[in-house]
């Protein structure tokens, strides 16, 4: 009998309004349920579920967001490192314009060269799923 093939874990991209969000979400204790996009990063903090895919624009982004919205650069420090550490590097090979807001075509376009398999958003409607191979999942679809 072959040995049987290990289930290929998701890929993802998350988009800048996740993480800001669930970073919000960890003032207080965590309380799985309370915060939906602050348990989509518990679990793949705790449990690594799914490949967190990045590129060095996106991680420009979520420290430009968070230093923006007046996080502690020490905590900024702190995500980004372990993002930088745990997720998976993309080349990105195109500069299509994919999203209606051009922030977000860093995000596309990592999805499309990463092969993600979703991107977790809560602005679904700057991910225009007929352009890209990705489904667009809110942190609610992610979770459990």
């Amino acid at each position: 009998m072959p040995p049987r093939a290990r289930k290929r874990k998701p890929r993802a991209v998350v988009d800048t309004s996740v993480l800001v969000a669930g970073i919000s979400g960890f003032r207080e204790p965590f309380v799985p349920g309370r915060n939906s996009s602050a348990d989509v990063l518990h679990e793949w903090a705790e449990q690594n579920n799914f490949v967190w895919l990045v590129t060095k624009d996106i991680l420009d982004e979520y420290k430009e967001v968070l230093k923006h919205l007046g996080v502690r650069p020490s905590l900024i420090g702190k995500v980004i490192n372990l993002i930088r550490e745990r997720a998976e590097g993309v080349k990105v090979r195109s500069s299509a314009e994919i999203s209606p807001d051009p922030k977000d075509d860093a995000f596309c376009r990592c999805a499309e060269s990463g092969d993600a398999d979703f991107v977790v958003t809560i602005n679904p409607k700057d991910f225009p799923e007929e352009r890209l191979k990705s489904k667009i999942v809110l942190p609610t679809e992610l979770i459990g």
